[in-house]
């Protein structure tokens, strides 16, 4: 695949949330030269969009998002993605670092510099990776995705409960 060319991530992405939209809601989104933009939508987590209700875009058109929060292992909790006619997993690897986005044809591994707010994102791409790909992995880094693993889960469960009453008042 040639050169992608300057790759940008936003968050918060003013222009992913509409202006009717509740304040809680955050976006995110990727842009590039080369790549097609992707967006994801949700509840406001620790300053960024979280999976719950969330709501992806890619390439212009909605996508889908499932998981099974009820499983054990990193695997079984992988978040399903159906995106433009392709069927994705993302899920934790190793730790709240490492990530992975596959597919039948291709995977990318995703490590960030840090756990929290980091500074840089690199990536390995494997098989028939394409310009969507490189654009969803890049997006879920984003994304609120630490309930991806049980031990994550456990750990963001009061803060979202927590959450969910204040939104009662």
């Amino acid at each position: 695949m040639g050169q992608l060319g300057d790759v940008e991530l936003i968050v918060p992405a003013l222009e992913v949330v509409g202006t009717r939209e509740s304040r809680e809601i955050i976006g995110a989104m990727v842009t590039g030269e080369n790549i097609p933009v992707s967006s994801f939508k949700g509840l406001r987590y620790g300053g960024l969009p979280r999976l719950s209700e969330g709501q992806l875009t890619v390439a212009g058109q909605p996508a889908s998002l499932s998981r099974k929060t009820l499983r054990m292992s990193r695997r079984a909790r992988a978040l399903k993605i159906r995106a433009v006619g392709r069927e994705y997993r993302y899920r934790e690897e190793g730790n709240r670092r490492h990530h992975v986005l596959e597919r039948r044809e291709s995977h990318i591994v995703v490590t960030r510099s840090s756990g929290t707010n980091p500074r840089s994102i690199s990536g390995t791409a494997h098989g028939a990776v394409d310009s969507i790909d490189i654009s969803l992995s890049i997006l879920f880094e984003a994304v609120y995705t630490r309930n991806l693993s049980l031990r994550g889960a456990l750990i963001s469960t009061p803060g979202r409960f927590l959450d969910g009453l204040s939104g009662l008042s």
